[in-house]
């Protein structure tokens, strides 16, 4: 992250652990080691964080976002020889990008606390161009997840739309 401080970063950082224990996911401190991203693991119904190697404090959301939109019954096996191979689905992987987006929306955090520009497969700028333009990518399936609302959905319900979550969890 290019120009934040490291008092912004705790800030934020700070504020993303409140925010996924209040939510239900805990985060444990663990020495970890070759992982896919710098200093987080899933573990079961958890995210492990290793502080000393973690470049990425916003990286937590997406992770975070992984375990949040998958079904209950799979988060129990998050980081463990019983997850299925092909987990996350495609669709959970968009879905993961886009509960990282609404996330980050309700912390009031910068798009680039999560999507910086080492991540996402250099789309990061993609991404964030396409959020601020209310183009959601994965919109329908957090919707059909039970976690958000469209727009027209929440107009019909008399709701928030997205980004306003319903849910944080799949239920």
């Amino acid at each position: 992250m290019q120009n934040t401080s490291t008092l912004q970063i705790t800030t934020a950082l700070t504020k993303v652990l409140d925010f996924l224990r209040e939510i239900g996911i805990p985060v444990f401190e663990k020495t970890l080691t070759d992982t896919f991203l710098p200093g987080l693991a899933l573990g079961p119904n958890c995210i492990y964080v290793d502080f000393d190697q973690l470049l990425y404090p916003g990286d937590l959301l997406h992770e975070a976002g992984h375990l949040a939109v998958t079904t209950p019954d799979e988060r129990k096996l998050a980081g463990t020889d019983a997850q299925s191979a092909d987990w996350p689905s495609g669709g959970e992987e968009i879905g993961a990008i886009l509960w990282s987006y609404a996330a980050a929306v309700h912390l009031n955090l910068p798009l680039d606390f999560v999507f910086h520009n080492n991540g996402y497969k250099n789309g990061s700028e993609m991404l964030i161009s396409n959020f601020e333009k209310g183009n959601y990518i994965g919109l329908p399936f957090l919707e059909w997840a039970g976690l958000c609302l469209s727009e027209t959905r929440a107009e019909q319900e008399g709701k928030k739309p997205f980004p306003f979550m319903l849910h944080w969890l799949r239920p």
